[in-house]
């Protein structure tokens, strides 16, 4: 059956965009004020949707003086990222630094440890090669399960399943760009006595699509309550540039292009809004269904993947485990 998506996160997640921004901005001034007692933002900037909205809000609420940008690419990185990171600080007035993190990332093993990984599965890959990681399994009532596609130099793809193994290796090193970016994200937040900006959306923040440690460490996530669709909505709305509201959501870690869905998610991510808004008003399968042109039993499904996403990522959200309570003023502010 075919649907209407437009139609249908229009009925489900339409919002007081001026109210939404004024509600955002209010709280990041008053957030520097009182709990994180700094004077300004670092934003690092990736040329997508929502680190360009969280800028764009960020300026909003305290002027383009008081917001740092950084572009952070890597060898894997697609030059758009970098083309679009600077329209976006330079369309906000806002100063930026674009470092080069890949000598750093080579230092420490990054390319290194996963190409080990791929040749265990493609033994002929090298200089060259192109990589991605597929998902498959959880729309069909499967366990997750991964796929590695390669290219070679001449364009032709192939595509095995993953071990367990390598799966983890190849993560694992990946998960270096993300940690990595953050620790220049806090040098310059220590240097300038600034905050850092998180920018995960709201089904990055529930399905625990981030790094602990990696993009998953800030001191104030402006967006985690929005679905990416209204993150979209927001950067029409602050009118930013065309080529940033109409960027497609991809990863930008592996060589290959990587949608967000081929790699994470159980749909596209706007039937996944659909998804999600559904599973948190307890909607049964049968309203998402119709909403979004499936079986009931594929409802059921995403609603399996949702919930077993939100399991097996809880970790990521917790601070660290002490053997006994710790009396003293360290927990996070509610």
């Amino acid at each position: 059956m075919s649907v209407d998506i437009s139609a249908v996160l229009e009925e489900l997640l339409a919002f007081d965009k001026n109210a939404e921004v004024e509600k955002i901005t209010s709280a990041i001034r008053e957030m520097l004020r009182g709990k994180v007692k700094r004077r300004g933002l670092v934003v690092a900037i990736s040329g997508g949707i929502d680190s360009s909205v969280s800028a764009a809000l960020a300026v909003k609420a305290l002027g383009p003086k008081k917001v740092f940008g950084l572009l952070l690419p890597e060898t894997d990185s697609s030059s758009k990222s970098s083309e679009r990171g600077k329209m976006l600080a330079e369309f906000l007035g806002i100063e930026y630094l674009k470092h080069n993190i890949a000598p750093a990332l080579d230092a420490i093993g990054c390319y290194q440890w996963r190409d080990e990984a791929i040749i265990k599965t493609f033994p002929d890959y090298g200089e060259g090669w192109k990589n991605k990681i597929t998902i498959a399994g959880g729309t069909s009532g499967q366990i997750n399960h991964f796929q590695l596609v390669v290219e070679d130099p001449d364009g032709n793809q192939m595509e095995k399943r993953l071990g367990l193994n390598e799966y983890l290796q190849i993560v694992a090193a990946t998960n270096y760009k993300q940690r990595l970016r953050k620790s220049v994200e806090y040098f310059h937040a220590d240097r300038l006595n600034y905050a850092v900006v998180g920018t995960p959306n709201r089904i990055e923040y529930d399905q625990g699509f981030f790094v602990k440690n990696g993009d998953g460490s800030a001191d104030i996530k402006p967006i985690a309550h929005l679905y990416k669709s209204q993150v979209y909505a927001l950067a029409r709305h602050l009118g930013l540039p065309d080529d940033i509201c109409n960027a497609v959501p991809t990863t930008d870690t592996y060589s290959l292009s990587q949608g967000q869905d081929e790699f994470y998610y159980a749909l596209p991510y706007r039937e996944m809004d659909v998804a999600l808004w559904c599973f948190n008003h307890d909607k049964p399968p049968a309203f998402l269904a119709e909403k979004l042109g499936l079986s009931e039993e594929q409802a059921n499904y995403v609603y399996g993947d949702i919930q077993n996403k939100r399991k097996t990522t809880a970790m990521l959200h917790w601070n660290a485990l002490t053997i006994e309570k710790v009396e003293g003023p360290f927990s996070s502010p509610e």
